[in-house]
């Protein structure tokens, strides 16, 4: 599907998950696995396979290919940061990956009706596998199944202050959250690109994370 995402998907991912903001960049490119550069733009980049994730919390999304990215610009200059610029190259195919909207990643992760096929979710707590419960896509949804969605757990109290908790972010939040986010940047800025993938990664040989924006284009070997 790409960046062009349906208006549809897009109002209701806007409805109920939280702004995008990225990553934290890490001090310098060279702290990144892998890094190139396009004129004055320093690029780091990380091969994250199935894995994203914010603070503690690491999940695992079985259908996408995730890759953190990084952009530095020289100091005192901006830049316009494009997810669509990136693509992802597997095992050397003519037909390179286009990053996956975020908001869509995010909205498959949270209605898991929208996937035909199961997946696998990790976090704080144990590794659950398989297809969660059928959930409404949206208010009335006829596809949803007609029964209560599990209650959600009651919010446990902090022993030193007295007062609830916040319950941990959900994987379709932290999907959303840590994706490369577009627009304009006047420093360092990092986020994760999600590449829709269904083969087998064992059979991934080569993997290229190519770059085409105003400065020049790129090629950076991810494997």
């Amino acid at each position: 599907m790409g960046y062009k995402v349906a208006a549809l998907w897009a109002a209701l991912a806007a409805a109920v998950l939280p702004a995008q903001s990225g990553t934290e960049p890490k001090p310098s490119p060279a702290d990144y696995p892998v890094r190139g550069s396009v004129a004055k733009l320093s690029i780091g980049a990380e091969y994250m396979m199935h894995s994203f994730s914010a603070g503690r919390q690491t999940f695992i999304t079985k259908y996408y290919l995730v890759v953190e990215v990084a952009l530095y610009p020289p100091k005192g200059e901006r830049i316009i940061v494009d997810p669509g610029q990136f693509s992802l190259r597997v095992n050397g195919k003519k037909q390179a990956l286009a990053p996956e909207a975020p908001e869509f990643v995010a909205a498959s992760l949270k209605y898991p009706d929208w996937e035909t096929h199961p997946h696998v979710e990790a976090g704080a707590g144990p590794i659950v596998a398989g297809r969660p419960e059928s959930v409404g896509r949206f208010p009335g949804d006829p596809e949803a199944q007609q029964r209560l969605p599990n209650p959600a757990p009651p919010p446990t109290v902090d022993d030193r202050t007295g007062q609830d908790k916040q319950p941990p972010d959900t994987a379709d939040q932290v999907a959303l959250q840590t994706a490369l986010s577009p627009g304009e940047a006047h420093g360092p800025v990092s986020g994760y690109l999600f590449f829709a993938y269904t083969g087998n990664v064992k059979r991934i040989r080569s993997l290229e994370l190519d770059y085409a924006g105003p400065e020049g284009s790129a090629a950076l070997p991810l494997l």
